[in-house]
């Protein structure tokens, strides 16, 4: 008789709550309704031209970007091209690749479908052997490595898939968080949780280019003994 008691209690607070719940949301419409019918007609006008003309900024940024090359994950032929890609866009990833570097493949994979989701950002890839004076400055020394710049200047490095939790088999959705991290993409997710496939604990630090280890002329792999 208790645990029935018990339970016919329980029902009874939540649905008390739910009907609370409710009255807070019709009263929250209501609330709405009531607005828009103290709207004059000028008014309800002036708000109809508003959204109307956020819907047309939106849509001339979006054919903006497309025209720049947004909206897709390009392979630039040379330096002197890169220097204009990024001359013209505000946000940019290029990804330096080398043929043999399978992780790179892996990369290309991934960045393609980023580059259809945010149009805000330009992607692109650049081969390291058609880059040496470019590699240099930008001390482009592991590979694959992402280039991260706002305004024409580098903010931020991805190296190898340290970032990524370590492993081949990383997901889209952590390689957008990382891209977020940098603010190089409009991200909606939490930054705070990064969406990573596996359960292991590994540090978050970004590893920078400029604190690997150089050990000659040739662009190493980023392999374990890196």
């Amino acid at each position: 008789m208790e645990g029935g008691a018990s339970i016919d209690m329980f029902s009874k607070v939540l649905e008390n709550q739910l009907l609370q719940t409710t009255k807070l949301v019709e009263s929250h419409l209501d609330s709405e309704i009531q607005k828009l019918d103290q709207m004059g007609e000028d008014e309800l006008e002036l708000l109809k031209e508003k959204r109307l003309e956020a819907l047309r900024k939106a849509q001339q940024q979006k054919q903006e970007w497309l025209s720049k090359g947004h909206g897709e994950y390009r392979e630039i032929p040379s330096e002197r091209d890169f220097f204009q890609e990024v001359k013209e866009s505000e946000k940019v990833v290029c990804h330096f690749y080398r043929d043999s570097t399978f992780r790179c493949k892996i990369l290309d994979r991934h960045l393609a479908i980023l580059s259809k989701k945010h149009l805000e950002t330009k992607f692109l890839k650049l081969n390291v052997e058609k880059a040496p004076f470019l590699c240099e400055r930008l001390r482009i020394k592991v590979i694959p490595t992402l280039a991260l710049l706002k305004d024409g200047k580098t903010q931020d490095y991805v190296v190898g898939f340290t970032d990524l939790g370590n492993t081949d088999d990383f997901t889209t959705e952590t390689l957008e968080w990382r891209l977020g991290c940098s603010g190089i993409i409009n991200y909606s997710g939490n930054l705070m949780e990064p969406p990573f496939q596996s359960q292991k604990k590994f540090g978050t630090h970004f590893t920078k280019v400029e604190k690997k280890t150089i050990r000659g002329k040739k662009y190493d792999s980023d392999s374990d003994d890196d």
